[in-house]
């Protein structure tokens, strides 16, 4: 009698335990496991660590950039700030300014710069890279009038 009782809990146990979700339900649980991606950001202070030469929009030529100079690159929500280290001019090469970036594009406008930079400002203030961006990478790519690739300037992320 009570392996009887005991067979017939079990199986009542097993019967309503094992009921199929509702679609609701289905729903509301695919909802709260989806991953969200974060598209990286500019945001921080990144160090210029080489340039690419392109021909025909391929990399022909690479080279460091640490036995050059050093520059550094801060970027804000809405600022940018870089500065070069020259080993024979401390005050010169630094510019500042707002820029924008999506969809594979970054424009820099420089507000103003050192006395170099100023000159060339003057000119020209506004700066647009073709942009490719990872979470600790990021390299900025100079077009020529046809939108062919130059050169580029590549930055790790140091902060």
């Amino acid at each position: 009698m009570k392996a009887n009782f005991l067979m017939i809990s079990m199986a009542l146990l097993l019967t309503f335990g094992c009921k199929n979700k509702s679609e609701s339900e289905l729903e509301t649980s695919t909802e709260e496991t989806e991953i969200i991606t974060t598209k990286p950001s500019l945001k921080g202070t990144w160090e210029l660590v080489g340039f690419y030469n392109y021909k025909d929009d391929v990399v022909v030529d690479s080279f460091s950039n640490n036995t050059i100079s050093r520059q550094i690159k801060m970027y804000t929500d809405s600022k940018v700030m870089w500065c070069k280290l020259l080993k024979t001019d401390s005050i010169e090469f630094f510019g500042y300014g707002s820029y924008t970036y999506d969809d594979g594009h970054l424009t820099e406008s420089l507000d103003f710069g050192s006395s170099f930079m100023n000159e060339v400002i003057k000119e020209q203030h506004e700066f647009n890279f073709e942009l490719e961006l990872s979470e600790n990478r990021f390299e900025q790519i100079e077009l020529d009038e046809d939108g062919h690739k130059i050169y580029s300037e590549n930055y790790k992320r140091i902060e």
